[in-house]
C-alpha cells in the first residue's frame, strides 16, 4: 500500500518512538496505559499502520518525558531533504 504513512520519512518517525519508548523502559502496554488507550494503539502507529497526527506526537511524546526538541534533532538527520 503507497501513501504517506509509508514513506522513508514516516517510517523514520516510527522508529523514532520506538527508541524514545525504548530509552524511557516502557513497553507497549505501559505506555498506551499512560496514554489511556489500548495497546493496539501503540502498535499500530509503531508499525506505520496507524497514522498519528501532530496533538497525538506530542502527547505521546509527553507520556515519554521526551522533549520535543531533543525528539527533533534525532530524527532530523534521517528525514530526507524534500519529502
Amino acid at each position: 500500500m503507497a501513501g504517506s504513512a509509508h514513506s522513508d520519512a514516516y517510517r523514520a518517525l516510527c522508529r523514532a518512538l520506538v527508541d524514545a519508548r525504548h530509552q524511557a523502559g516502557l513497553s507497549q502496554a505501559q505506555l498506551a496505559r499512560q496514554l489511556g488507550k489500548p495497546p493496539s494503539f501503540v502498535g499500530k502507529y509503531e508499525l506505520g499502520e496507524r497514522r498519528l497526527d501532530v496533538i497525538e506526537l506530542m502527547v505521546i511524546l509527553q507520556a515519554l518525558d521526551e522533549p520535543f526538541e531533543l525528539f527533533w534533532e534525532r530524527l532530523a538527520p534521517a528525514l530526507p531533504e524534500k519529502l
